[in-house]
C-alpha cells in the first residue's frame, strides 16, 4: 500500500486529505512543520510527500532541499502561494508537481496517480516511449510509425528524452535549459518555446492542440503518455 506524508499546518486541510486518502486505501502519516516533516520522512519512509510551503518554521523549499539530499521520492507542492516565482522555486528545488489551493480532490489524486506511476529510476533509459502514432527507441534515438519520416537534431532528442525520462513530471523552465543547453543558457526562455513548437510539430497530431507535450504557463513543461 502507497504511503503518503501530508505536511500542512491547517488542521482542516489535514483532516479532509486524511480522510479522503485513507478512503481510497493509502497509508497516510501527518507532520504540522518542517521539522516534524523530515522526521517522520526518515522514520516511516513515504511513497510521496504532500507539502505545503508555508509553514510555521520553515520554508517548504527547505522541505524539499532536505528530502532531496538523501530521497528521490515524488514531492507535490499543496500550496496558497499562487506567483510563479512561488512555483518554480518550488520546483527547482525537487518538487515534482505543483498544485495551488483552492483545489479539488479529483485533482490531487490524478497527480498523486500520474507521480506514483513513474517507476523508472533515475538515469535509466525507457525502451520506447509512445506519442501518438509515434513508437520513440531512446535508446537507438529512433522513431517509427506516422505517415511521415521523423528525424530530430542532436538537441531536439536531448529536450525530447529528459521529457521522457520524467513522465507526468512537471518540469521548470530553468532546470530544462539548464540540463539540455547549460547553465549559462538559464534565463533563454525563448529557446524551450521554439524547440518544443518543432517537437510538437514533427510528434503531435496537432500542436496547437498538444496531448503529450505540455506547457504548464508560467511554471514550466510536462510529457503526458
Amino acid at each position: 500500500m502507497t504511503r503518503i506524508l501530508v505536511v500542512d499546518d491547517e488542521p482542516q486541510i489535514v483532516r479532509a486529505l486524511t480522510i479522503n486518502l485513507r478512503a481510497r486505501h493509502y497509508d497516510v502519516d501527518t507532520a504540522p512543520d518542517g521539522v516534524s516533516a523530515l522526521r517522520a520522512a526518515t522514520r516511516h519512509h513515504p511513497d510521496l510527500v504532500v507539502l505545503d510551503l508555508g509553514l510555521p518554521d520553515m520554508e517548504g523549499t527547505e522541505v524539499i532541499r532536505g528530502l532531496r539530499g538523501w530521497t528521490g521520492i515524488p514531492i507535490i507542492v499543496l500550496s496558497g502561494r499562487a506567483e510563479s516565482h512561488d512555483k518554480v522555486d518550488a520546483l527547482d528545488a525537487g518538487a515534482d508537481d505543483y498544485i495551488t489551493k483552492p483545489f479539488g480532490i479529483d485533482e490531487l489524486l490524478a497527480r498523486i496517480r500520474a507521480v506514483t506511476r513513474r517507476t523508472q529510476p533515475p538515469g535509466e533509459t525507457p525502451p520506447t516511449v509512445t506519442i501518438g502514432p509515434h513508437t520513440i527507441d531512446l535508446g537507438a534515438r529512433s522513431i517509427t510509425g506516422g505517415d511521415t519520416d521523423v528525424r530530430l537534431t542532436p538537441t531536439e532528442w536531448q529536450l525530447l528524452e529528459h521529457l521522457l525520462r520524467h513522465p507526468g513530471k512537471l518540469l521548470s523552465q530553468r532546470a530544462l535549459l539548464h540540463d539540455v543547453w547549460g547553465p549559462q543558457y538559464s534565463t533563454e526562455t525563448n529557446y524551450l518555446r521554439q524547440y518544443m513548437a518543432r517537437l510538437r510539430r514533427k510528434l503531435e497530431a496537432d500542436p496547437s492542440h498538444p496531448r503529450h507535450l505540455l506547457t504548464e504557463p508560467g511554471m514550466g513543461y510536462r510529457f503526458r503518455p
